[in-house]
């Protein structure tokens, strides 16, 4: 089954010759589907053969009253005469992005039932599928754009290859600057624009011309776009000593449950004895992967998840099947937008007293999405169920009043720290008796906020981000005198674990580096000191992407994150946990039932 949250997917403006000759050809399939979606709505709570309701503005209007039963017929009826009206009066009905027209048509009633039930065109569906293989076709790097003193974009540099992508095979390396990309001039603008130069199809070509860092020589690459994996787990690493951290903040995908594995191999043959999860911005994705990822900890016949749904065969519990699950003691890390398969995972190892749960309230979104492929190669992604926990919470936040955009905003990142209230629906216990509430996500065993900063010193941060790269990639090159140490002149060394002496922010890097800012920034002194922290992180993480790549270099971030680290310190409280939850299904296994 599929658990989808707040998939987004680009809208496309043009109607292609397929969409036009659909729309000639073939309304009578989407009539149908918008139909039946009206009906759905229009009928819920009705028995057939109860009159539909009149509404006030057509008693206002003088219009009589009807009896009829809405039908297919009717609303594919009402609906074609409608698109010939805009067809032939609308002023702008010759430039109708019908692809747009059908899309917001089917979407806005979708929405009257529920907020995660999506229509998908042709070429999102496709984009949906390459993103639920964990991949997505490009030439594999990591850019970013750099600004001068006047915060005006001067070029998008490259900073990482992924190992093995398309961009490693040809050589390109931090500090390359993107000059053209198949002709087109990319100086000046911004990473973000660049990037959509740069994706593409699979099989086709980029021809990129990059200025080289070490030379400063233009030179002209072609590269083949292939996949690129996004994998579901980022990193994974040892933290500490027998303390494992594993980033699963890439939803949960057809790969997700393999890097898992791969991961926990990993670790266990470096000495991993405790375990951080961090679901902290992973929206979900198939609950299949999250089942497979809580069997791995709970032992056979404990409850995973429960579904519960019209359709035959959707309602069903989950138990677990393993008779011999890992024991390490774990925290899961999880905050406003982890979302549906991250909260099963959480909430059946928090029900269950398995792990310990920390951080903020998650989204809340308990409804149990499945594709359904329709003809033109198109998708309607519809909810069939709902899931509890196994303790018989229901994770869903409320969504009775309709409003899309207050659900989504108040649900998730821009929920205000003023209103955030904790889930207030039916009391449920776990396996040692601590309670839990339904009606509004998981919320965590310790509360640990994250680290905000007032919007005037986060653009702050983003001016001083600019001499910080500038002056990495003249670190990286050699030219920052008595720093030789830590010119970058290798390739790429991947899947590499950072210590404390790989490029260190000793006195005398950081003040080369304000002297660079002031000379060449204007930045004074007092300026940089009042943002020294945020200065040493992002110069080492530039010098560890540059040596190590971009995955590597979160590793220098998680040193400075609080919520982590609170993590990690709770580790000992989950192994308690833990225990008493052991000790308490014992107890039980002994009672005699009557």
């Amino acid at each position: 089954m599929d658990a989808i949250l707040n998939v987004h997917y680009g809208h496309g403006s043009l109607i292609s010759r397929f969409w036009r000759t659909f729309v000639k050809q073939s309304y009578t399939r989407l009539y149908t589907l918008i139909a039946i979606i009206f009906i759905s709505v229009a009928g819920y709570g009705q028995s057939p053969a109860t009159p539909a309701r009149t509404t006030d503005r057509t008693k206002t209007a003088g219009v009589k009253p009807t009896s009829k039963t809405v039908t297919v017929p009717m609303i594919q009826s009402d609906i074609r005469e409608a698109l010939g009206i805009i067809e032939n009066n609308y002023i702008g009905g010759k430039k109708l992005d019908y692809n747009e027209v059908f899309k917001s048509t089917i979407d806005s009633a979708l929405h009257t039932l529920d907020p995660h039930s999506n229509y998908f065109d042709a070429k999102e569906y496709e984009q949906f599928n390459t993103d639920q293989n964990s991949r997505y076709y490009g030439i594999g790097a990591t850019i970013g754009d750099l600004s001068d003193a006047n915060g005006k974009v001067i070029a998008t540099y490259i900073k990482a290859t992924f190992e093995g992508a398309p961009a490693h095979k040809a050589g390109l390396k931090y500090g390359d600057k993107i000059i053209e990309v198949n002709g087109t001039s990319m100086v000046g603008k911004p990473f973000n624009e660049v990037r959509g130069f740069l994706r593409g199809p699979e099989n086709t070509t980029a021809k990129i011309v990059v200025e080289r860092l070490a030379t400063g020589k233009q030179e002209t690459v072609q590269i083949i776009r292939g996949a690129v994996p996004q994998p579901s787990i980022s990193e994974w690493y040892m933290i500490r000593p027998g303390v494992g951290y594993m980033a699963m903040n890439g939803g949960f995908n057809k790969t997700t449950y393999g890097e898992f594995v791969q991961a926990m191999t990993d670790l266990k043959a470096a000495g991993m004895q405790q375990l951080v999860i961090d679901l902290r911005d992973n929206g979900g994705g198939l609950v299949s992967q999250a089942y497979r990822i809580a069997n791995a900890f709970l032992r056979d016949g404990q409850v995973v998840f429960t579904q519960k749904g019209r359709i035959d065969g959707v309602s069903e519990r989950y138990p677990a099947q393993n008779r011999n699950p890992d024991q390490s003691p774990i925290v899961i890390l999880v905050n406003r937008q982890s979302a549906s398969a991250s909260e099963i995972l959480a909430g059946a190892l928090q029900d269950h007293d398995r792990a310990l749960i920390v951080g903020e309230n998650t989204f809340g979104k308990g409804l149990v999405t499945y594709p359904f492929q329709l003809e033109q190669g198109s998708m309607l992604l519809l909810t069939i169920a709902k899931y509890e926990t196994p303790s018989g919470r229901q994770v869903q936040r409320d969504y009775s009043n309709g409003e899309l955009y207050n659900y989504l905003t108040n649900g998730g990142s821009f929920r205000s720290e003023e209103t955030e209230t904790r889930p207030k629906g039916a009391e449920k216990r776990t396996d040692t008796g601590r309670a839990v509430y339904s009606g509004g996500g998981i919320d965590p065993d310790v509360v640990v906020k994250p680290q905000t900063i007032p919007i005037e010193r986060a653009r702050f941060q983003q001016r001083i981000a600019n001499p910080v790269f500038a002056f990495a990639m003249d670190v990286v090159l050699g030219k920052v005198k008595g720093l030789d140490t830590y010119r970058v002149t290798s390739p790429i060394t991947f899947n590499y674990d950072i210590n404390a002496s790989d490029f260190p922010i000793t006195e005398q890097v950081y003040a080369a580096f304000k002297q660079y800012a002031a000379d060449k920034y204007k930045f004074t002194a007092a300026q940089i000191d009042r943002e020294r922290q945020f200065v040493e992180r992002t110069l080492r993480t530039e010098l560890v992407t540059a040596a190590f790549g971009s995955q590597t270099s979160r590793q220098v971030i998680n040193e400075y994150d609080d919520q982590l680290l609170k993590a990690i310190g709770l580790l000992p409280q989950a192994q308690q946990l833990a225990r008493q939850a052991e000790r308490a299904r014992a107890a039980n296994s002994k009672t005699p039932s009557n």
